[in-house]
C-alpha cells in the first residue's frame, strides 16, 4: 500500500506491506523500531520496550526491510504493528519518515533494535522532559557494552556524560560541534516538531544531526537526558571509521556546521582522547588495544579532514571513499 502523511505531503516511499497489527488506542508514545536481521537482539528489546514503568503501554511501530533471518517472526510474538519494506528501499532518512507517519503518538520514539534500555524508567526519563513546552527533541545515554573497545568507551565517555544537558542557541558557541549533536539510536521527538522539520530526505548518513539542526535552528530546545540510558555499541575497525567520518566530515560541511571554533574544539578533544589512550597510568587496557585504540583516532581525524575538504578531492575517489554513497 502507498501511504499519505499526516501533513498531507505524498510520501515518495516504498511499498510497505503491514502485517496484522492489534487495534490501538490513540497513544501518547510512539517507539519506532527499524529492522534488518535483529534476531539476536529484537526479542531483548522489545521485552524492555513493553516492560516500561510509564504511565499507559506506548505504541510500537516495528519496520523491517528484508531481514532474512528470523526478526519478522520474533517480533510478530509481540503487540507490535509490524511493516515490512524491501532492503532497496530501506533509506536512514526516508524510513525514519515513514515511521513517523505511521505513528500515532504525540512523542516519536526512536530506538535502535540492538539497543536495550538500561531500566524500566528509561521511557519515563524521555518523556519527562516534554513537561518543558520549549523543548523539541531529547537524546539519552549510549552505555558501552562491557566488551566495547577503547575507542568506542572514549567515543562514548566524552559524548554520553553523566550530566544532564539543555541545548539552546544561548550555549552554541560553549558546546561547538557538539551543539548539534543527537542519535536516533535513542532519542525522542514531538510529533509537530517531526512535522515541522522532517529527517532531510536528500541525507543517507547523519540524519540526527541534520534534523537536531532544524530543531535548533527553528527554537526548540534539544535535551541530553542522562538517566535515559541504553546499553549500544558497535565496534568498528579502523578502516571503517576512517570512511565513516569522511562522510562525517562531508555531511557536516554541506549543513555549514564547521567553523574555526568548532575546528578548534574538535582538535581538542581528540589530542586528549590519544592522550588519554597512550597513558598507561589512566586505563588498564594492554599495550596492544592503547594502540589500537590510538591508531582508530587517527583514522578518524583523518577521514573529517578530507570530509571537510572533499571538494579537492576528485569525484571517483570520493564515491570510494563513501561508506553512504554520498556521491552516487
Amino acid at each position: 500500500m502507498r501511504l499519505a502523511s499526516s501533513t498531507a505531503r505524498p510520501v515518495s516511499g516504498p511499498h510497505v506491506e503491514k502485517h496484522a497489527p492489534p487495534a490501538v488506542a490513540r497513544a501518547t508514545a510512539s517507539v519506532l523500531i527499524l529492522t534488518k536481521n535483529e534476531a539476536r537482539n529484537i526479542s531483548h528489546c522489545l521485552e524492555a520496550v513493553l516492560s516500561q514503568e510509564s504511565p499507559g503501554r506506548p505504541e510500537v511501530i516495528l519496520i523491517d526491510s528484508g531481514s532474512s533471518d528470523h526478526t519478522v517472526q520474533i517480533a510478530g510474538r509481540y503487540p507490535v504493528q509490524l511493516y515490512r519494506i524491501a532492503a532497496e528501499s530501506f533509506h536512514h532518512a526516508r524510513t525514519r519518515n515513514l515511521a513517523a507517519e505511521l505513528a500515532q503518538g504525540e512523542y516519536l520514539v526512536y530506538l535502535a533494535a540492538d539497543a536495550l534500555p538500561c531500566s524500566p524508567g528509561w521511557l519515563g526519563a524521555l518523556l519527562r522532559n516534554f513537561e518543558d513546552s520549549t523543548v523539541g527533541a531529547v537524546y539519552g545515554r549510549h552505555v558501552p557494552r562491557p566488551d566495547a573497545s577503547i575507542e568506542r568507551q572514549g567515543v562514548l565517555s566524552t559524548m554520553y556524560g553523566d550530566t544532564r544537558l539543555v541545548k539552546s542557541a544561548a550555549c552554541k558557541a560553549d558546546l561547538g560541534y557538539r551543539y548539534y549533536h543527537f542519535s536516533t539510536v535513542n532519542c525522542a521527538i514531538r510529533k509537530h516538531v517531526w512535522q515541522q522539520t522532517r529527517f532531510p530526505q536528500d541525507l543517507n548518513v547523519c540524519e540526527d544531526v541534520a534534523i537536531a539542526a532544524r530543531i535548533l535552528d527553528a527554537g526548540w530546545k534539544i535535551v541530553y537526558e542522562p538517566e535515559a540510558a541504553v546499553y549500544h555499541t558497535h565496534d568498528f575497525s579502523s578502516l571503517r571509521l576512517f570512511r565513516r567520518y569522511f562522510d562525517l566530515g562531508v555531511v557536516y560541511r554541506r549543513l555549514n556546521i564547521w567553523d574555526r571554533n568548532n575546528k578548534a574544539m574538535l582538535l581538542r578533544d581528540g589530542v586528549r582522547s590519544l592522550r588519554e589512550k597512550l597513558n598507561v597510568s589512566q586505563n588498564h587496557y594492554g599495550i596492544a588495544a592503547r594502540s589500537a585504540g590510538a591508531c582508530q583516532d587517527a583514522a578518524k581525524y583523518a577521514g573529517l579532514v578530507l570530509g571537510r575538504n572533499e571538494r579537492f578531492i576528485p569525484r571517483a575517489l570520493k564515491r570510494r571513499l563513501s561508506t553512504f554513497g554520498l556521491f552516487e
